[in-house]
């Protein structure tokens, strides 16, 4: 099997961290309620998914190879992954773009420990640090901004909740990707998470219809953007990089946001969020620096499957 540059990695994950910076954006814009928009979000990206699977010629030999448990895995992921998007889109309801995106960028945390015990993956003293300093820098963008108390606590413990949720996600996705080539694994895994949260709306008598025309064109640009362009490129890099990695990365995320909060909402962006976004960058670079060598090896348990 050829192993992927670590250049091209890195170029396609800072691709994929940009994308995912657009994710709140489109939901603050919406009017619709957040459980639709977490459901039309997968379901055009389930759409948009499948002609891939379609027209990859080792596709459909693997969904016929597929063991039984693979699958109840899989769907186990799209429901946790349905689950992340209710608890965040929730969130953003209750409190700022900033806090809630700083608190579900908490996942390093939780990837660090999940990533030592679950696959014996220790981090250099370095790589920590660098950690550090990527959570203390998103602390620094939320902190004149976290609203401790009432309406806005529970929005920021919704966050955070949101935040250990993704990382079970990406540690199963670690795993199952191993074996499963990019297509049957996102369109399953897209999928089962259309149909929790199509379900999750029924339960909540929430309308599946009626909204506007501009809320309809952002589901479509939640799908595409931060999902197939963002969500989709991270699934493909959790075959070459560890969970760890890939949460190390999504710190950037808040950067991002804040760009585009200032350049579409109007936020201002503070000399918070300005220090706290060059602390984030420099803990990034340091993290990477650390880690770059180790990751394109491949487990042994890789299949003959592409990617």
């Amino acid at each position: 099997m050829i192993k992927p540059r670590s250049i091209y990695l890195y170029i396609a994950l800072f691709i994929g961290v940009a994308a995912l910076s657009t994710s709140a954006i489109f939901v603050k814009l919406s009017a619709a309620p957040a459980p639709i928009v977490a459901f039309y979000r997968m379901l055009f990206s389930t759409i948009l998914i499948l002609p891939w699977l379609i027209f990859n010629k080792h596709s459909l030999p693997e969904l016929r190879s597929m063991k039984r448990r693979e699958l109840y895995t899989m769907i186990l992921s799209g429901v946790l992954l349905g689950v992340h998007f209710v608890l965040w889109f929730e969130s953003l309801r209750y409190t700022s773009v900033a806090s809630s995106t700083v608190l579900v960028t908490l996942q390093p945390i939780f990837a660090f420990a999940g990533s030592y015990f679950l696959f014996g993956e220790r981090l250099r003293k370095m790589a920590i640090l660098g950690g550090v300093l990527s959570i203390v820098g998103s602390f620094v963008i939320g902190i004149g901004d976290f609203r401790i108390g009432g309406i806005a606590l529970l929005g920021d413990v919704l966050a955070l909740l949101g935040a250990a949720v993704i990382t079970i996600y990406f540690l199963i996705g670690k795993s199952v990707r191993q074996v499963y080539s990019l297509p049957v694994y996102t369109f399953i895994v897209y999928l089962s998470s259309s149909v929790f949260l199509a379900l999750y709306c029924a339960v909540l008598d929430a309308p599946f219809i009626g909204y506007a025309d501009q809320d309809w064109l952002l589901f479509l640009g939640l799908a595409v953007v931060p999902t197939l362009f963002g969500q989709t490129v991270m699934n493909g890099l959790i075959r070459w990089m560890s969970a760890s990695t890939i949460s190390m990365s999504i710190l950037g995320e808040p950067v991002g946001t804040c760009i585009l909060a200032y350049l579409i909402l109007g936020d201002q962006l503070t000399m918070e969020q300005w220090i706290g976004s060059c602390v984030i960058l420099i803990g990034i670079l340091v993290y990477t620096l650390s880690t770059r060598t180790k990751e394109t090896k491949v487990s042994p348990e890789i299949s003959s499957h592409t990617a």
